[in-house]
């Protein structure tokens, strides 16, 4: 490829990747306001969360037709190629997640306008939904610096979101006999299930990070991979 044309792709490839970490930084926003929603009980906030879930299948759209036309303009290979399909994952890792935030604001309106709660599954939600957080940002910024080490940190993280959602699922358990409770309490624990799956697909950003920089995919060990060790050789 003439330095010129290589100039143009790395530029284009740049800022595909730079339009791909915008769209995690918007799942950041998504989350924290779906969280809000669900536990303030804001339903005008809800719907927001849900209108605003266009940019980002707008963005995701963007990147993906993006990036292909990239592929088969310049046919990149090697490290190049391994970054532009990991941007296709990353992607769509972000809209799916974009997609769950979606869902735990659908649930909002579901319960009446002031519904009876329980204190002890709303802190255990709301400390879900702060992990979660932190997987989105520490997955963006391993992704974005290259740093396998971190990303394997990422499963350390969804480790202790699966715990919570276990707690939810128990505390549920507990307060079903309650028929005020029952409706409200099966709905977070969906939402409480949708917090969990936005934890997996920052796990996922991160075995992604891990291929760009060895050129080997191999899932990371967590509660769904239990089988699977989360050692990575970056030196591949």
């Amino acid at each position: 490829m003439p330095e010129r044309a290589r100039k143009h792709f790395q530029d284009e490839l740049a800022e595909l990747e730079q339009q791909t970490l915008g769209a995690l930084d918007m799942v950041v926003g998504q989350l924290d306001n779906a969280m809000e929603a669900l536990i303030r009980h804001d339903v005008e906030l809800s719907h927001l969360v849900v209108a605003d879930d266009d940019r980002l299948d707008g963005r995701y759209l963007e990147v993906h037709q993006g990036v292909l036309g990239l592929i088969a303009r310049q046919a990149p290979v090697a490290g190049d190629l391994r970054l532009a399909a990991a941007l296709l994952h990353v992607i769509r890792h972000a809209e799916r997640m974009g997609d769950h935030c979606v869902n735990i604001a659908k649930l909002v309106p579901l319960d009446d306008p002031q519904p009876r709660t329980d204190d002890l599954l709303l802190e255990k939600l709301a400390r879900m939904g702060q992990h979660a957080r932190l997987q989105v940002v520490q997955a963006r910024r391993c992704f974005a610096d290259r740093n396998v080490q971190m990303a394997l940190d990422l499963v350390r993280l969804d480790d202790e979101i699966d715990r919570l959602n276990r707690e939810c699922f128990d505390r549920v358990v507990e307060i079903s006999d309650d028929l005020e409770l029952r409706e409200w309490g099966m709905h977070m624990m969906l939402a409480a299930r949708n917090i969990e799956r936005i934890g997996d697909y920052a796990v996922d950003v991160g075995e992604q990070t891990a291929f760009v920089v060895t050129g080997l995919f191999q899932e990371f060990q967590d509660a769904s991979h239990p089988e699977l060790s989360p050692q990575v050789d970056s030196d591949a």
